[in-house]
C-alpha cells in the first residue's frame, strides 16, 4: 500500500527543479507504468512523478551524490513506489536489471550540478564561495580537483580546459597552475578563481572569469560527457515501445551531445541504395518529439539557473503495428 506520507527535508526546499512540470507531463504516459530519474538530486522530478503514477506505478532514482541517496532513502521510506540506486547514470541498465525490470516507460535526465552543490562551499564547485577544491559529485571517488592539479601535466591541464571549458585562454592557465603549484599547493575554490582571472587578459562582460575553467575541470573529474554517452544508450535501449527520454542539458557541450544522439536515432539505419527492404526495415524506431524546449520568462526570473535549460525529447516508436500492416 501507498504511503501519502511526503518526504520533507532542508535540502528538498533549496532546490528548486528546471523544467519541473514540462519535463513530468512529456515523460509519464502511463499512470501504471515504469519510470527512472536518473538525477534524483533533491527529488524535485522524483516528488512530481510519483503524483502523476497510480498505485501500480513504479519509479527508481538514480544518483551519485551520497547526499542526494540520503534523500531518496527518504523517498523510499515515504513510499512503496519508489526505489533508488547509488551510481552515475552510467550504470542505468545495471540500476535497471537491480529493480527487477526488462523495460522502462520513461527516463528523465536533468545534467549538471545542483544548486544544493553550488551552494554547500565544502563541495568546492562554486568559485564565488571559498572552500576546499574537491567537485567531486560522488565524494567516495578520486581524485578531487585540487588533486589532479597537483600532478597532471600543463599540457593536459590545458587540453581539459579548452575541450571542456572551450576556453581559449587555457594554454595561459595552465602554465600559471604549473608554476604557482611549486611555490604552494592549489587546494581552495577561490585560489583557482584569482589564478584564473589573473591568466586572462580579457574578460567578458557579466561573466566571471573562472567559469568556463570551473566547468571543465567539473566535467573531467566527473567523467560527465563520458558518462552522458553511456547512460544515454542505456536509457534507448531499456526504453518500451512508446517509452520516451527526456533530456535537461545546460551548456552547450552536453547539449550538442544529447542532439546529435538523439537526431541519428531519429532518421534510422542508413542503408546502402538498391537493397530491398520492407517500410518495417526502413522506419525508424524512434521519433523526436517536438523541438528543443527551453524555459519561459516567468520560471527565469524565479530560478535563474533555468536561463540556459534546454530539454529534448525522443521516443521509441512501436513499430510491430507497422510490421503487421506490411506483413
Amino acid at each position: 500500500m501507498t504511503s501519502d506520507r511526503r518526504p520533507e527535508t532542508e535540502a528538498e526546499f533549496s532546490h528548486r527543479s528546471v523544467l519541473l512540470d514540462s519535463a513530468v507531463d512529456y515523460m509519464v504516459s502511463d499512470p501504471a507504468g515504469k519510470y527512472v530519474d536518473a538525477t534524483f538530486g533533491r527529488g524535485g522530478h522524483s516528488q512530481l512523478i510519483l503524483g502523476r503514477l497510480d498505485v501500480s506505478g513504479q519509479l527508481l532514482g538514480i544518483d551519485k551524490d551520497p547526499e542526494a541517496i540520503r534523500v531518496a532513502e527518504e523517498f523510499a521510506i515515504a513510499d512503496s513506489r519508489f526505489d533508488y540506486f547509488h551510481g552515475s547514470f552510467a550504470e542505468l541498465s545495471h540500476a535497471v536489471s537491480q529493480a527487477g525490470w526488462e523495460q522502462v516507460n520513461g527516463v528523465l535526465m536533468d545534467l549538471g550540478v545542483s544548486s544544493p552543490q553550488l551552494d554547500d562551499a565544502t563541495r568546492g564547485f562554486s568559485f564565488m564561495r571559498d572552500g576546499p577544491l574537491d567537485m567531486r559529485m560522488n565524494p567516495l571517488q578520486s581524485p578531487s580537483a585540487a588533486e589532479w592539479l597537483s600532478y597532471a601535466e600543463e599540457q593536459e591541464i590545458a587540453n581539459v580546459i579548452f575541450r571542456y571549458g572551450e576556453e581559449k585562454f587555457s594554454r595561459r592557465i595552465a602554465r600559471l597552475i604549473v608554476e604557482r603549484r611549486q611555490e604552494a599547493p592549489i587546494e581552495t575554490t577561490l585560489q583557482l578563481a584569482h589564478l584564473v582571472s589573473e591568466a586572462i587578459p580579457k574578460k567578458e562582460k557579466h561573466k566571471h572569469p573562472a567559469t568556463r575553467t570551473f566547468q571543465a575541470i567539473r566535467i573531467f573529474i566527473n567523467r560527465e560527457l563520458e558518462d552522458l554517452e553511456t547512460g544515454l544508450q542505456a536509457a534507448v535501449d531499456r526504453l518500451a515501445p512508446g517509452g520516451r527520454l527526456v533530456v535537461i542539458s545546460f551548456h552547450s557541450l552536453e547539449d550538442r551531445l544529447v542532439k546529435r544522439f538523439m537526431r541519428d536515432l531519429a532518421r534510422g539505419p542508413r542503408l546502402p541504395k538498391g537493397i530491398p527492404v520492407t517500410a518495417a526495415q526502413e522506419a525508424p524506431d524512434f521519433r523526436l518529439i517536438g523541438k528543443a524546449n527551453k524555459a519561459g520568462a516567468g520560471e527565469i526570473s524565479e530560478n535563474v539557473r533555468a536561463r540556459s535549460a534546454v530539454m529534448r525529447v525522443l521516443e521509441r516508436n512501436d513499430n510491430t503495428q507497422t510490421a503487421q500492416g506490411s506483413a
